[in-house]
């Protein structure tokens, strides 16, 4: 099982991180892809030498980092990026050209870097260290449409030794964040029963078993805890879920109409689900 150390040693080798590259230079953007992948080795490179595949590109995934070419034909890479941070709000954006005169045109569209020719290893490691929406390492992968699932970020299924256990951290997941206490937990769980000392106590045991669970993966600070409340840390996941809500534009191909399917409790959000991919896409 991979623990927090090594999620934190993959975000400094780029492992996860999705880079878009474009420039109507082949030889140029060759050089660029190259400095890249040597500066960030793990992370996901995508070369364009035309605006329009870089963007029917980012229609269809996601993206973390786009490196623009300024003067291009045809859109030019400020126009481009506009069009990136409507597909892709917190995308960071690292202009590379060999003018200066469009610094102005790059901050206000709020871009993270900004490189001039020609491209070395040091400025990309500094623009790429220096993430204006820095990649948080995912703790673990979860799977909310169909069947609700848990992984830890090497593909490996979290085991939950107690059914109850893992039915608790789906609730707190569908809660987005929002805080939880025992109590009402319970009432999820055990719909229509008392709430009781043998049911706090059982609460307990359940929700310790929930944080075994987790951290046998390194991933218990996915939990925020205070005093009889909960609440997932929604930015240490990789959730199908969060991804659709933020709009994702890969996610109607991977929402097929389930949610949670296992829990009857979360029926009711699958056709909130249905409702938005409807009106979005």
């Amino acid at each position: 099982m991979s623990n927090l150390k090594d999620n934190e040693n993959a975000a400094s080798t780029g492992a996860g991180l999705r880079i878009v590259a474009v420039d109507d230079e082949p030889l140029a953007l060759e050089l660029l892809v190259r400095t890249v992948h040597d500066v960030r080795p793990q992370a996901q490179i995508m070369a364009f030498t035309e605006a329009e595949g870089l963007l029917k590109y980012a229609r269809e995934n996601p993206v973390d980092v786009a490196f623009l070419d300024i003067q291009m034909r045809g859109i030019n890479g400020v126009e481009l990026a506009d069009e990136l941070r409507q597909l892709h709000p917190a995308i960071n954006l690292i202009f590379v050209t060999g003018f200066d005169q469009y610094t102005g045109d790059a901050m206000a569209l709020h871009a993270s870097g900004y490189i001039l020719k020609p491209v070395n290893r040091a400025k990309v490691e500094k623009e790429l260290s220096d993430l204006r929406h820095p990649q948080i390492p995912s703790l673990l992968r979860v799977r909310c449409f169909g069947n609700f699932d848990v992984f830890s970020p090497d593909g490996q299924p979290l085991h939950f030794s107690r059914s109850k256990s893992k039915e608790a951290f789906a609730y707190l997941i569908y809660r987005c964040g929002a805080g939880c206490t025992v109590r009402e937990l319970a009432a999820t769980l055990f719909e229509d029963q008392p709430y009781d000392s043998k049911k706090c106590q059982y609460m307990q045991k359940i929700l310790s078993s929930m944080m075994d669970a987790l951290r046998s993966a390194g991933a218990e600070r996915v939990i925020a805890k205070r005093y009889n409340n909960l609440a997932i840390n929604m930015n240490r996941l990789d959730c199908d879920y969060y991804r659709l809500l933020d709009s994702a534009p890969e996610l109607p191909r991977e929402y097929r109409g389930e949610f949670m399917a296992q829990y009857p409790w979360a029926e009711e959000e699958a056709a909130v689900l249905d409702a938005l991919v409807r009106s979005k896409y």
